[in-house]
């Protein structure tokens, strides 16, 4: 994973923690990405919600990313696991590229393990944040 300074408002904070203490019920810590989601909350900026860079994806991001070994675009909306629907485009935060996504900002280069070896993706837009269009109670 790419180790560059992420963002995270304090809200997305509480909330995504909240659902790991959730998950921790449930044995989560055999999963590797709800650990990637740990890890990367424990070393992000956490930020108030009107101090969000505009280009950082937040919960409730609506961006464009690039698989750069294939070169397929896909566009997704970052959402909690209970929201998520990806034949609707929406992406749960606990999938592992929602974990991978999670705190970066547009133009970005993020770099993860999978079982098939590394994936890279580029985000390539952020088309909606809710932080940069003042919906702040998403």
């Amino acid at each position: 994973m790419n180790k560059r300074h992420i963002f995270v408002t304090e809200h997305d904070r509480r909330r995504l923690t909240e659902l790991l203490s959730v998950a921790g019920a449930f044995n989560y810590r055999d999963r590797n990405d709800l650990k990637s989601l740990e890890a990367e909350l424990q070393r992000a900026k956490i930020v108030e919600s009107r101090d969000v860079p505009k280009n950082v994806v937040t919960m409730n991001t609506r961006l464009r990313f690039v698989d750069l070994d294939d070169r397929s675009e896909t566009e997704v909306t970052l959402v909690f696991p209970n929201d998520a629907n990806i034949s609707e485009g929406k992406m749960s935060v606990l999938s592992p590229i929602g974990t991978a996504l999670l705190g970066y900002a547009k133009g970005d280069v993020i770099e993860w393990t999978v079982p098939s070896g590394t994936r890279r993706i580029q985000i390539a837009d952020i088309l909606y944040q809710p932080e940069a269009a003042g919906d702040l109670h998403l």
